[in-house]
């Protein structure tokens, strides 16, 4: 049976490789990412920003001083908007496999489930899963945000479902769980993961995995690689569970091609913060 089981943080650190290989483009040099680095220190130096995301799960350390009150728990928010990442953003528990530095505008970057996949997981597919651009295979990482919000709003695309003309600054807090995509039909069924519903008077995503492992909380902003170079104002309640689930990759395509958060494709991901002055102390709950 073991001659059976492959690493599936290789065969992922393959595909991107392949995805350059259609065109020109190469990964950046890690001389990029370190100038993007050393520009988002430069333009958050001194100017009072709060902490930022994304991180190691497995430091806890910080030294940003601003602070703000906890999110309430998501079952007493609404769900507002649901995305995901293709490869994680977060770095720790079973996804620590670097995936390299892409094309330093957050895709084939990120970290990648570092566990192991059977041959037939990794069969491959025929569908063009999220686009020929950004498209998915069965071995690949995808780290998904349940993105809540204090307002009285209903589900809906981009962040903007999560805010309101009447109230100025929400709360917002991002449940989140890392997924390794197989072709499986029975493995986890994303369309069950993301069925929505009210409970208790909220909209919530009914299914959002309890099961994981002890998630990580800490106080963060917003991701994504428009925030490489300059920091995000919101502030964010993170909640990362480390273990990872595995997702029939045929669910998250029939997903993609239909839900009200008009989501049709992986996001790219922002550089793991790693400075300590734009980490916060972060806890176990």
């Amino acid at each position: 049976m073991k001659k059976n089981i492959i690493l599936a943080s290789s065969i992922s650190l393959l595909l991107p490789l392949s995805a350059f290989a259609g065109s020109s483009q190469q990964p950046v040099a890690d001389s990029v990412i370190k100038a993007q680095r050393s520009a988002l220190a430069a333009n958050t130096a001194g100017q009072g920003f709060g902490p930022q995301s994304p991180r190691n799960i497995d430091n806890l350390a910080g030294e940003n001083q601003r602070t703000f009150a906890a999110a309430p728990h998501y079952s007493k928010m609404n769900l507002c908007n649901i995305h995901f990442h293709k490869n994680a953003e977060h770095q720790g528990g079973e996804f620590t496999q670097y995936a390299g530095n892409g094309n330093g505008k957050g895709y084939h970057s990120g970290y990648v489930y570092a566990g192991e996949l059977s041959e037939k997981e990794l069969t491959p597919i025929s569908d063009i899963i999220g686009g020929e651009k950004h498209s998915l295979n069965p071995g690949d990482t995808i780290e998904v945000h349940y993105v809540h919000s204090s307002a009285d709003v209903t589900p809906g695309p981009t962040l903007g479902a999560c805010l309101s003309e009447s109230i100025a600054n929400p709360q917002l807090r991002v449940e989140t769980q890392v997924f390794v995509l197989v072709n499986d039909t029975d493995a986890a069924n994303f369309m069950t993961l993301t069925e929505l519903g009210q409970r208790n008077g909220y909209h919530q995503a009914l299914n959002i995995p309890n099961d994981t492992g002890t998630a990580i909380e800490y106080a963060g902003s917003t991701t994504g690689p428009s925030f490489n170079e300059q920091a995000s104002p919101l502030q964010v309640s993170w909640r990362v569970r480390p273990q990872v689930m595995k997702v029939d990759i045929h669910s998250v395509g029939q997903w993609l091609t239909g839900n009200v958060f008009d989501e049709d494709h992986a996001h790219g991901v922002r550089n793991l913060v790693t400075n300590p002055k734009l980490l916060s102390n972060a806890g176990v709950n």
